[in-house]
């Protein structure tokens, strides 16, 4: 409890200060040649900022192959053989069921249809109809409800609940096709947040979710959302939900890096200064995340959602050397926190990107030191 007492007076002691990436911002757009602040990240060999792609946090050709198809041709089937294929209790199949439902709405959001127009999405609703007992095309609808909720309708209105009430009875209907995956039980932690579960409520739906999958990342972090948002941002529960997860995460497991996202949850709205991103708390949440990314299998579908979130601290601490070496595996892809909570991922990862590498020459570091 004492490091949580550190951390709430440094947050009130940084509202008194200035902010510190808006004044980094215009120290990249206003340094002259020469400057270690403008330094170029394309010397690197990163991606320009109009390539990044924003669909998801690192590669996953098959996916994004598959949505290409999809989204081109309007024909679910491509969608349901690759999660027919896909691993029922892993990560990669979450991400993949939320991919799938991302695009169905964005497509509908963007194309919500009229009298002569056919409304964006309609591959989903097809495979629906085509397949009602086929547990991916389930599983998609659930999370594409959930997600619609929380896109369309402000929480608490009469919409949002009637919203989130089908999307609730979809993920009940998707978890009896498929009783062993707790993918539709995790999009019921987002219906949670929104119809504000009871503790019991929720309780109960965890374990069912922990019966099917202990050491799920994904999962995780939804009810670290369920308990920032639930309990009104409490960070005391936050904090004992994301260390007890990190206390009993296995080894090779990214849950030890749940604190940081603990933290992360709970920056206030105002810009601060790089002592905080040195505080004990903060630098205990960014080792752990560092010792789990270390000990991951490179493979794991859930690193480029750690490594995203720990480029984000390591450049406001400036441990620019740190923050390279997360780029290097990341650039290209930026679909993850916290990038996609800002109107222009693309341009708010590129300003982070220029900073740790003005940075990193800026202490002596250039492409040859880097790749060494």
């Amino acid at each position: 409890m004492a490091i949580l007492w550190v951390l709430t007076s440094l947050i009130a002691l940084s509202i008194m200060l200035l902010p510190f990436l808006r004044r980094r911002r215009g120290m990249i757009e206003q340094v002259p040649p020469g400057h270690p602040d403008a330094a170029d990240p394309a010397d690197y060999g990163f991606v320009r900022e109009e390539e990044l792609d924003v669909r998801m946090p690192g590669p996953d050709e098959d996916l994004l192959d598959v949505l290409d198809l999809v989204q081109r041709t309007q024909d679910h089937r491509a969608a349901a053989q690759l999660l027919a294929g896909t691993e029922t209790g892993g990560e990669r199949r979450w991400q993949r069921v939320q991919a799938f439902a991302g695009a169905a709405a964005l497509e509908l959001q963007q194309r919500p249809g009229g009298v002569s127009e056919t409304p964006g999405g309609q591959w989903l609703r097809v495979w629906r109809a085509e397949a009602p007992k086929d547990a991916g095309g389930a599983a998609v609808h659930a999370e594409f409800l959930a997600q619609q909720g929380w896109r369309m309708s402000a929480p608490g209105t009469d919409e949002f609940r009637i919203i989130m009430e089908e999307a609730r009875e979809a993920a009940s209907r998707a978890a009896l096709l498929s009783p062993d995956d707790p993918v539709p039980h995790i999009t019921e932690l987002s219906v949670a947040r929104g119809l504000a579960y009871s503790r019991p409520e929720f309780e109960k739906l965890w374990l069912r979710i922990l019966d099917r999958a202990p050491h799920h990342m994904g999962a995780h972090l939804a009810a670290l959302h369920y308990w920032c948002e639930k309990w009104h941002g409490s960070r005391e529960l936050a904090y004992s939900f994301a260390e007890a997860a990190a206390a009993r995460a296995p080894r090779g497991s990214l849950l030890a890096a749940m604190p940081l996202f603990a933290v992360f949850e709970h920056l206030p709205e105002v810009n601060l200064v790089q002592g905080f991103y040195r505080s004990e708390v903060v630098t205990k949440a960014i080792h752990g995340a560092l010792f789990a990314v270390h000990e991951a299998r490179p493979d794991d579908p859930m690193l480029a959602h750690v490594r995203h979130l720990l480029l984000f601290f390591l450049v406001r601490a400036e441990r620019w050397a740190e923050a390279m070496d997360q780029l290097v595996h990341v650039d290209g892809h930026i679909g993850a926190l916290p990038w996609t909570l800002s109107p222009d991922p693309a341009a708010e990862f590129a300003v982070y990107r220029a900073l740790a590498v003005a940075g990193y020459e800026a202490n002596g570091g250039n492409p040859a030191t880097l790749s060494s």
